[in-house]
């Protein structure tokens, strides 16, 4: 018998991966080829979209089937790319949770969770790197390079499946913790305004638009501070930023928001703040899990970084 060696490396898009440009998502898998390099085997045809030719700047849609040679994979391998020691060590003591079907960390602030965009390393590539034995290992849900806590990876794609159709049906809870720039007068405070992408903008800045997706957070005050308040909050929509837009949008900007907050403000509170440092963290999240389909809840305590803002009088 003859044993067939596939010649492409065969991945199918979910919606973790969909809405990156191909260029950074094949960055991330395939870490030592060049950016121009890139640009012309994808311009050529080489890396393929359902069997097409597309361009570097295409947009990853849910149900595309993307076509990487393996010689690509062996000629760029990624096993030879080695992480910083302090960063793996980082990542390693980061891992809450793990089983057959999920490994779950508390991420730390500053690291985004997957390459591209000038990043060679995210959480997904260093874990893949650190973890060789898992097969298959891919992002259930994200968060922003500076926002900390909860991230849920997938070891199996029946789980990674299995936790997506409860995103689409809202059925997981999420709970984030911030501190948002002055005192919240109402309980509670329900925002509902629409999020486009400002496709015009040198970074991946989202704008409140009514030809915007439709968004959905709920903020709930725990406690105001002189100048500051700690609040609970509910997405009930997934959008890129959306928290963190439309906090900004009721005047109440995330402290230490690089892209949506208010510098003059930060300073007041720190002057030698650091833009990693933004004080939303995802504190909780609830869903049925992919084997038992028991309802679980993962929590996550705040930090030092943040609790000692906690405690200022």
């Amino acid at each position: 018998m003859i044993n067939y060696i596939p010649l492409f490396h065969v991945i199918t898009i979910l919606h973790n991966t969909a809405n990156q440009r191909i260029d950074n998502f094949i960055r991330s898998k395939i870490y030592k080829i060049s950016k121009n390099t890139l640009y012309k085997i994808i311009r050529i045809g080489i890396i393929k979209i359902n069997k097409k030719k597309v361009q570097p700047n295409y947009k990853l849609k849910i149900g595309d089937i993307l076509y990487i040679p393996n010689y690509l994979i062996k000629k760029y391998n990624q096993k030879n790319i080695t992480l910083d020691e302090k960063i793996k060590n980082k990542i390693l003591s980061s891992i809450i949770y793990e089983d057959k079907y999920l490994l779950i960390i508390n991420k730390p602030t500053g690291i985004a969770v997957h390459g591209g965009s000038g990043l060679k390393f995210g959480i997904i590539e260093s874990l893949r790197l650190l973890k060789p034995n898992i097969k298959y290992l891919e992002l259930v849900h994200r968060l922003d390079r500076h926002t900390s806590g909860i991230l849920i990876l997938a070891k199996k794609k029946s789980a990674l499946k299995y936790l997506h159709e409860q995103f689409r049906n809202q059925i997981i809870i999420k709970k984030y913790i911030a501190l948002i720039h002055g005192n919240l007068s109402k309980k509670k405070e329900i925002v509902q305004q629409p999020l486009i992408k400002n496709k015009y903008h040198k970074k991946k800045i989202v704008q409140i638009h009514n030809q915007g997706k439709k968004s959905k957070t709920i903020f709930i005050l725990k406690k105001n501070f002189i100048s500051y308040a700690m609040v609970s909050i509910y997405p009930k929509t997934g959008r890129t930023h959306q928290i963190r837009v439309h906090a900004s949008y009721i005047g109440h900007p995330i402290i230490f928001d690089h892209d949506y907050g208010n510098k003059f403000l930060d300073l007041k509170i720190n002057p030698n703040y650091q833009i990693q440092n933004m004080l939303l963290h995802a504190s909780k999240i609830i869903f049925y899990h992919p084997q038992s389909h028991q309802k679980t809840c993962i929590y996550v305590p705040l930090g030092k970084r943040f609790k000692k803002y906690l405690q200022i009088k």
